[in-house]
């Protein structure tokens, strides 16, 4: 979300003096992150009005205008345009050399030098509006059409920025770090939180009041999804441009000026984050519905998208039928129309989950329900409303409300919360005297009781929508209010007595790393929902597997219970691509209750387990070759991964296997997976037509880990340690077994030997009969210092003399 400073300080007076880092940095630790600062004018270098002073024809060619342009102090400059509606006396945006700019508002940014246009020098460039990023703000008519601003009286020279209010700061907000902050969703709160901050002044919204009296009424059936809908009927008014101040600003933050009548909606929308709707007035009969629609009904939307209404949507309505998407966007027929003379004004509340479900099932999120979604307060209609009213006034003089409905069903009750002073210190780790936490918390709108130990905390209703319900919420308003650079790091004791080793993370580590480095096989990612399509043609039946309610698309509505409908249709994608692969996946897989031995009526969440697949597909293969390499993957993961081995067994096929190429995987007596070959049938449905498939499936919790016996910790070496090669002739059914126990036994050959090892064994020629020649690598060190040459030649002779003394051993000599 972007927000403009200029009008952050309509709320709250900002000394001009402020480090713009500083306010960044206080906001990003205290509130919300901070992802940019721009200073917008920096968009505008080197730009400024111009003044046509007279127009040439450019004498090689036809379409492009020699003009004489005062850029200030009189001084007039050659600039060669193509503008379709040039004129003398026009002022113009020129760009001077230096300034960067797209042309025709496409490609790359290019900067703007001085250059020679068929023949003739131009100075710089006469820019059309997409050319200098200001499209949206100010939209060609037709191509070719340079930007008119002769509404803007100002001298030539002066600064495009500063002709066009764009010496502002905008402030680029992580959206995901305000998701739980439904009232900073606009300009006004974060004004308020900037005021607490800093202990400024916040200027408040006088609120609108009116004694008018009429028929005109709001009826809401459906309390639970709209606590609050206030609508105001008004006449006197009609489609014009809204002043260029509320353009701008609109425009700064990310949207589109469109007339004033809309524009005053989402101008109230992007300062106080409550959004607000006009319908024309004419084209509502009677009153206002707010309903869930019923079965059948339709809607065309302002998008021109007509969507086929559920019985979960929630709408408003007139006597004639649905006329508006609640909280999402207006239907096409009754919003705002070019001969619109009277509107009905909505300012509403909605409930934020439906709102949600709605904006995914029509995949239409807009800025109005980003914020609903979020859980906005209906305290906070009263705010968008005041400035509603306020600019409705001051854009239409003549404008006259001729009805009033405020109905508020479901009152929000303020959250209050008791908290212990004791359990507050201990959790800060800091003593706050009782004046500082009610000052805190006095600051961001919170009434605060304090009696004894014990702290009662009344939350704005800003707050109060979820965002503040236990101690800890308050705890934290506290802690991030007085800073959380100010809390001294504190040193503390503890005793580590050993590793946590958790083998069953550990083993599925192991596993995956051995299919992907010594298997050679690729590792995939796919999502959490199944096609429709391979479910059938892979798995039994849809028993116990779990829907998502508002899916990504109508045929990915499973949620997966087997990754073997995701292999297959990875296969099938890649087909195209390898005649040969192989790729395997470890992921959650999920079960309802209801339909598994582990039922639990305590238990709300589906199952969850972790299961790892895989898919070796091949054209080039036999289906013998293809099947070994499968069973051999698996039969020798338990070796490689140290856990407990599993048996293959033929007792249940699985309903995707071929006939005959398939086997079961036991641990114990229990059946923990399949492997197989993908049935003919199967494979077709899954759209897989020229590859043979071996696939398997475990269930990874029923996987056990090995417990290590032999693993220990050693340092690295503090010194070098070399190693030495002794070749020596043994008898010939001397053991590798017994060499090493009288090198390395309990009393070593040498205190500087660290280990000895096996190279190799030779018999042949040179070797006498009954003998045979071993090659041993001994690793000689110090842990104290660096040994001399001596000092190993010494140490490996001990080694020697000790083979030769208790086993007969002799020095090979050739």
């Amino acid at each position: 979300m972007k927000l403009s400073l200029s009008w952050i300080k309509d709320y709250v007076k900002i000394p001009e003096n402020m480090d713009l880092k500083k306010l960044a940095y206080d906001l990003t630790m205290s509130t919300v992150e901070v992802e940019d600062v721009e200073e917008l004018a920096r968009r505008f270098d080197h730009m400024v009005v111009g003044v046509i002073d007279r127009i040439e024809a450019h004498p090689n060619a036809d379409r492009l205008k020699v003009c004489k342009v005062d850029i200030g102090d009189g001084e007039i400059k050659d600039i060669v345009c193509g503008g379709i509606n040039l004129r003398e006396g026009m002022r113009v945006a020129v760009s001077c050399p230096g300034a960067v700019v797209r042309w025709h508002g496409e490609g790359e940014p290019v900067v703007i030098k001085n250059s020679k246009l068929r023949g003739v020098a131009s100075f710089g460039m006469i820019c059309a509006s997409d050319e200098i990023g200001l499209g949206e703000l100010f939209p060609a008519e037709q191509e070719a059409e340079i930007l008119d601003l002769s509404a803007f009286d100002v001298p030539a020279g002066t600064s495009l920025a500063d002709a066009l209010d764009m010496n502002d700061i905008l402030l680029e907000i992580d959206n995901k770090s305000m998701t739980n902050r439904p009232d900073l969703w606009g300009h006004y709160g974060i004004a308020r939180e900037i005021a607490a901050l800093y202990d400024l002044p916040l200027t408040e919204i006088e609120p609108f009041e009116t004694d008018v009296t009429s028929d005109f009424k709001v009826e809401i059936m459906s309390p639970d999804r709209c606590p609050r809908y206030i609508g105001v009927e008004m006449s006197g008014v009609g489609v014009k441009p809204s002043p260029y101040q509320m353009q701008n600003r609109i425009w700064k933050v990310g949207m589109r000026p469109i007339n004033a009548l809309v524009d005053i909606t989402n101008y109230v929308m992007l300062a106080t984050g409550n959004p607000t709707h006009a319908f024309d007035a004419d084209n509502i009969t009677d009153h206002i519905v707010v309903r869930h629609a019923e079965e059948g009904e339709k809607l065309l939307l302002l998008n021109d998208h007509e969507i086929d209404l559920c019985e979960d949507d929630l709408v408003i309505t007139d006597s004639e039928g649905p006329v508006a998407l609640a909280g999402v966007m207006g239907g096409a027929k009754d919003s705002i129309l070019p001969k619109t003379e009277r509107v009905i004004l909505e300012v509403a509340n909605f409930e934020a989950t439906g709102i949600r479900r709605t904006a995914l099932r029509y995949d239409n999120r807009t800025e109005a329900s980003s914020r609903y979604e979020k859980a906005i307060d209906p305290e906070r209609c009263d705010q968008a409303l005041a400035l509603s009213m306020k600019y409705f006034k001051e854009l239409y003089p003549e404008l006259k409300v001729t009805g009033y409905c405020d109905n508020y069903v479901k009152k929000l009750e303020p959250a209050e919360i008791d908290v212990d002073l004791v359990w507050l210190e201990k959790r800060l780790g800091k003593h706050l005297t009782n004046d500082e936490i009610q000052g805190k918390l006095n600051q961001l709108g919170f009434d605060v009781e304090i009696q004894g130990s014990n702290m009662h905390v009344t939350a704005p209703t800003w707050r109060s929508t979820g965002d503040i319900s236990i101690k800890d919420d308050v705890m934290e308003e506290v802690a991030r209010m007085y800073g959380y650079d100010n809390f001294e790091a504190t040193e503390f004791t503890t005793t580590f007595t050993g590793a946590i080793n958790q083998k069953d993370k550990s083993l599925i580590r192991n596993i995956k790393e051995y299919m992907a480095f010594r298997c050679g096989m690729q590792e995939i990612y796919t999502y959490p929902w199944m096609n429709d399509t391979f479910v059938h043609a892979v798995l039994p039946n849809t028993d116990g597997i779990l829907k998502l309610s508002t899916p990504p698309a109508p045929d990915l509505s499973y949620i997966r219970s087997s990754l073997l409908p995701n292999l297959c249709e990875a296969v099938m994608k890649n087909e195209r691509y390898f005649h040969t692969f192989s790729i395997f996946e470890e992921a959650q897989v999920f079960f309802d209750r209801n339909y598994t031995s582990v039922y639990d009526e305590s238990e709300s969440l589906p199952e969850q387990r972790r299961h790892i697949g895989g898919a070796f597909a091949s054209s080039e293969k036999d289906i013998t070759a293809l099947f070994r390499e499968a069973k051999g993957v698996l039969e020798n993961m338990p070796r490689y991964t140290h856990m407990e081995a599993y048996e293959f067994r033929k007792e249940e096929k699985p309903v995707w296997a071929d006939n005959v190429v398939w086997l079961n995987i036991y641990l114990n007596d229990e059946k923990i997976g399949d492997m197989g070959l993908l049935a003919k049938k199967a494979s077709m449905e899954c759209g897989i037509k020229n590859l043979s498939v071996m696939l398997f499936e475990l269930d990874g919790t029923k996987l056990k880990p090995l417990k290590s016996r032999t693993n220990h910790f050693e340092h690295l070496a503090e010194y070098p340690e070399t190693d030495c090669d002794i070749s020596m002739l043994f008898d010939v059914d001397a053991m590798w077994k017994d060499m090493y126990d009288v090198i390395m036994g309990k009393k070593k050959a040498s205190a500087m030997l660290k280990d000895a090892a096996f190279v190799d064994e030779y018999r042949g020629k040179q070797i006498p009969k009954g003998k045979k020649s071993v090659t041993i690598r001994l690793t000689i060190g110090s842990d104290e210092k660096t040994l001399t040459s001596q000092e190993i030649e010494n140490a490996a002779n001990k080694v020697m003399k000790k083979l030769t003394k208790q086993m007969g051993a002799e020095l090979r000599t050739q």
